[in-house]
Order: C-alpha cells, then structure tokens, then sequence
C-alpha cells in the first residue's frame, strides 16, 4: 500500500524489529504461557504489517488474517482482568484493552486491504481495483491505496489518534522502567534493561501503525 521505496523500508526495519522481539520472547523457555500467547500474537502482527507494506502482500489470503487477529483481540479483552501490569491492575487492564484494539485494528485494515482480492498473485491486485471504498490510484503519492469513504476515513483517523495516544503511553512506561534498573558498583544489573523492551516495542509498533492508518487518509 506504499510506494515510496524510503518509507516501505523504514517501516518494514520497524516492523522487523518488533516482530524479532516479539519471537524471541514467545521461544524463550522462561515465558509463561499467556505470556507466549501474547508475544506470538505480536509476532503474527508485525509479520502482517510487512507485508502489508509491500505489493506481494496483496496476494496473501485475508481469511486466515482476519481469524488470528480477530481471536487475538477476543484473548486480549478476556485476558485484560487478569494482568497486573507493573504490579497495579490498572495498568494490566490498560495495556491489555490497547492491544485488543490494535489487534481488532489489523483486523480491520486486513479486511479492508482483502475484501476486494482474490488472494491468488497479481489477480488479486487486478480484483482490488473495484474495491468499494478504496482509491487505487495513487494520487496520495506516499500512498496506492487511500480510502473514499467518510466513515471508514473517520475510523482510520480516529485509529490513528488512538495508535499514538497508546504508543506515548507505552514510551513512558519503558523510560521509567530503563530508569529504575537496579545498578551495582559494576554497573546496571544484567538483562535489567529488559524490562523496558516490551512497552519499547509496543510502542514502534503503534507508531508503524498509527502511520499506515494515516496513509490511509
């Protein structure tokens, strides 16, 4: 949905590097099991949102898409009561809902992106040029694919004003956390850091996707 090769790049490098995070954490054996769940739900979105950058994503069925996102923004909302964030349940119901909406968002913009496709090669992109609700043509410049529609250009706006809101929120949380690392007379206790990688990433991740919906505009 990009065509400025600058652009697909930088994001796709944004992109790789949540979904990079998100894997290690999901393989890594002192995971728990929610914990796996949601670090596998990341990776799933941000191999998405690399795609979706690139033509050849066109091609990629939106079904199957749409059924991870959909059960993943089902798992955050029921999973929400349960976290306890940084030891206030607040902040683990807060995280845990601005997930839920930004996988509920892919969802969305998956369904958007397919709903005129074919899923099979460069039949699909030929199909999506009759999208109801879409602008083919390019004349956003950054963007291929704009939306015509006031309402689903209101909910891309107001998705993107969410995406930042969270993105800010979780920024926060990873320099208060990089802050407050135990330190000893050698330095910074090891792996302390790696507490604040998780909001970290959520963060690039909300930014890469409050900037897709933009494109959208």
């Amino acid at each position: 949905m990009i065509a400025v090769s600058g652009l697909r790049w930088t994001l796709t490098l944004l992109f790789a590097l949540t979904t990079a995070h998100g894997f290690r954490r999901a393989v890594m054996p002192a995971t728990g099991r929610a914990d796996r769940v949601d670090h596998a739900l990341h990776t799933a979105m941000g191999l998405a949102m690399i795609a979706m950058v690139w033509p050849w994503g066109m091609s990629l069925a939106a079904g199957p898409q749409i059924v991870v996102f959909v059960a993943g923004a089902l798992w955050f909302v029921c999973a929400a009561p349960f976290r306890a964030g940084d030891g206030t349940r607040f902040k683990g119901l807060l995280s845990a809902l601005a997930q839920a909406v930004l996988t509920g968002a892919m969802a969305w913009m998956v369904t958007l992106m397919g709903s005129g496709g074919t899923g099979d090669g460069a039949g699909g992109g030929g199909a999506m040029q009759g999208m109801p609700g879409m602008d083919m043509s390019g004349s956003a410049g950054a963007a291929t694919m704009t939306l015509t529609g006031t309402g689903p250009k209101a909910a891309a706006a107001l998705l993107a004003l969410a995406s930042v809101g969270f993105a800010l929120w979780w920024l926060t949380q990873a320099f208060d956390r990089a802050r407050d690392v135990p330190t000893t007379e050698a330095g910074p206790v090891p792996g302390g850091r790696e507490a604040a990688l998780g909001p970290a990433c959520h963060a690039a991740m909300a930014l890469g996707m409050a900037a897709m919906f933009v494109l959208l505009l």
